[in-house]
């Protein structure tokens, strides 16, 4: 049996389903960004409010377990009726709690979502104790026998364990894989590159790796806009065709990936939401599709997708199994509102390739 680790985040989700009718939706028209607005001091019924752990370790630790991996996490918790929680779930999945750090001095990470009818929650959170891991508290041993490392996004001054984690977690053989988040890549941007070298496979969202972009156009020697590598055909992936970056400083996936390849990392998985995910190598990039759900909540949908697809490489599954299996599961979680409910077997997960439609599912030589 695989044996894995994790490290990041751990939290107690509060999630309030309100009535269409008790939440608005409005879209900006000269930008991108929509607000959901709620009525000044009135009290709102609630459809249903439910109580479920959460948090990037968590999740990831979870979803590990559901596939048969012996997996241990490392996460910091206050001693409150929220850290007894996490704890409780953790012996339930039987996932390892010897690293477990239980003595923070603020209260356990707790998130509060209000999911309405667009289905992708608002989200308060207090992180709290996930924001106290220290250096000094990432111990060598923690890595010793561990297969496969799973770093989720660090919070606060936690984000400084990040270079040591990697260091230690590669030292020890073991497949590193990170998932930072937008925070600690905007804040710790330089801490981050120089520890690229320790990461085998780095996972982001198309807007993390869009904040990533200025910072590598300002380090490398291409900096112009390359907004599709391989032809006019309107039929491929759309970051195939736009490439990943913010306003005004662009770059094509295709030479951002080999940018962050030649840096450490062997695998470079870029999520796009609905529309699918890229795998970048140093000899191509696959596209893989999202499968169609019933979407009940967005929450924990990179989580599981990051885990399934670094559980998969590292028990030598293949890269396209692995690619495959994120995206069904993915599609598993979303389809309710919690982040671990509809994570899945490893049989469950072959059973849904098999039915899955993966005729866009396709692979573009750099």
């Amino acid at each position: 049996m695989m044996k894995a680790l994790t490290l990041g985040g751990a939290t107690v989700d509060i999630i309030a389903s309100v009535s269409d009718d008790e939440i608005e939706r409005m879209t900006m028209h000269n930008a991108i960004t929509n607000f959901l607005l709620l009525e000044e001091g009135k009290k709102v019924d609630a459809e249903n409010i439910e109580t479920h752990t959460g948090g990037g370790a968590i999740n990831a630790s979870v979803s590990m377990a559901q596939l048969g991996i012996d997996v241990s996490c490392v996460v910091k918790l206050a001693d409150d009726i929220e850290g007894q929680m996490v704890l409780k779930r953790l012996e339930e999945k039987s996932i390892g709690r010897q690293w477990v750090l239980s003595n923070a001095d603020l209260p356990t990470g707790c998130a509060v979502m209000v999911s309405s009818h667009v289905r992708n929650p608002t989200i308060f959170v207090a992180r709290g104790a996930n924001t106290l891991l220290t250096p000094d508290e990432i111990k060598p041993e923690m890595f010793k026998g561990v297969e496969l490392t799973y770093v989720t996004g660090l919070s606060g001054a936690s984000a400084d364990c990040f270079p040591n984690i990697v260091k230690l977690a590669k030292a020890a053989g073991s497949l590193v894989v990170a998932n930072p988040g937008i925070r600690q890549l905007s804040s710790r941007t330089q801490s981050f590159w120089n520890s690229l070298q320790y990461i085998d496979v780095l996972v982001m969202n198309e807007v993390e790796a869009g904040q990533l972009v200025p910072f590598v156009s300002a380090k490398s020697e291409i900096d112009a806009v390359h907004p599709c590598a391989y032809s006019d055909d309107a039929k491929l992936p759309e970051l195939l065709k736009k490439g990943v970056g913010v306003s005004g400083t662009m770059m094509g996936l295709r030479e951002f990936t080999q940018i962050i390849n030649r840096l450490g990392p062997e695998r470079l998985l870029v999520t796009n939401g609905k529309e699918g995910a890229y795998l970048g190598t140093n000899a191509q990039i696959i596209f893989c599709p999202a499968q169609k759900a019933k979407v009940m909540g967005t929450a924990g949908a990179g989580d599981s997708f990051a885990s399934t697809f670094a559980s998969f490489i590292g028990l030598g599954k293949g890269e396209e199994l692995a690619l495959k299996a994120a995206s069904i599961n993915s599609a598993s979680v979303v389809s309710v509102m919690d982040t671990q409910s509809g994570l899945l077997t490893q049989d469950q997960l072959v059973a849904g390739i098999e039915k899955a439609d993966w005729q866009r599912y396709q692979s573009y030589c750099l």
